[in-house]
């Protein structure tokens, strides 16, 4: 059973962050971020199926700084304040959160740790390859800031996954961008799926590019 703890920033703030221990002999950790929505229960699934996979499993609620434990509907109300949220919480503030759930595992004895991250988590999965330390392999749906940090070098082996019909995310734009500086990183496109495929809300998830893109996403951390 997942729960709920708390992990200490580098500037001292207790974050919250759910997490589960692998249900089986463990490979490692994974680092689950967030999209905009918050720990909600989508994400709350994904840090399951990654334990469920073998990987002791936390997802950061990263603006618990702003509001403690945010979570909203995929609706227009909720689109806005997260939007609010994500614009409002500076990205090295979120990147040193996720640095500090990369030393909890490994405090755990957790021997490699991972970075998954969706939407917003998406863009922060690239940032962190490219400038933290210790991160062994990271994977990255659907992120909108990775065409614009597309130059950053990562640190580790990195996927980036985009859907198609993506009305945000220009797939085939992106690709370009990250292909010119890192012409072998892996980027793939699913040709029937939008933004958020890998979220089970019915309006978003595609089965079979959330089943491809996991089972990538899991060859990668393992082979890490």
């Amino acid at each position: 059973m997942g729960e709920t703890i708390k992990i200490a920033g580098a500037d001292g703030f207790e974050f919250s962050a759910y997490h589960e221990p692998a249900f089986t002999p463990s490979k490692g950790g994974v680092i689950v971020i967030q999209e905009i929505f918050g720990i909600d229960r989508h994400i709350r699934a994904d840090v399951g199926r990654w334990a469920k996979m073998g990987y002791h499993a936390v997802a950061p609620s990263l603006y618990d700084r702003r509001e403690w434990g945010f979570t909203a509907e995929h609706d227009p109300a909720g689109l806005q304040a997260g939007v609010g949220h994500a614009r409002a919480t500076p990205i090295e503030q979120a990147l040193t959160d996720i640095a500090a759930c990369r030393d909890f595992l490994k405090s755990h004895g957790a021997a490699k740790v991972c970075v998954v991250g969706y939407c917003y988590g998406g863009s922060l999965a690239w940032l962190s390859a490219c400038q933290l330390d210790g991160i062994a392999a990271a994977s990255s749906y659907y992120g909108s800031m990775v065409q614009a940090n597309a130059a950053l070098e990562p640190k580790c082996p990195v996927i980036v996954h985009l859907g198609r019909l993506d009305a945000g995310i220009p797939a085939d734009d992106v690709e370009a961008a990250v292909h010119q500086h890192h012409p072998d990183l892996p980027v793939y496109i699913y040709e029937a799926a939008g933004h958020g495929f890998n979220n089970e809300s019915p309006e978003r998830y595609n089965a079979e590019a959330s089943d491809l893109a996991r089972h990538r996403t899991l060859e990668l951390f393992d082979n890490a």
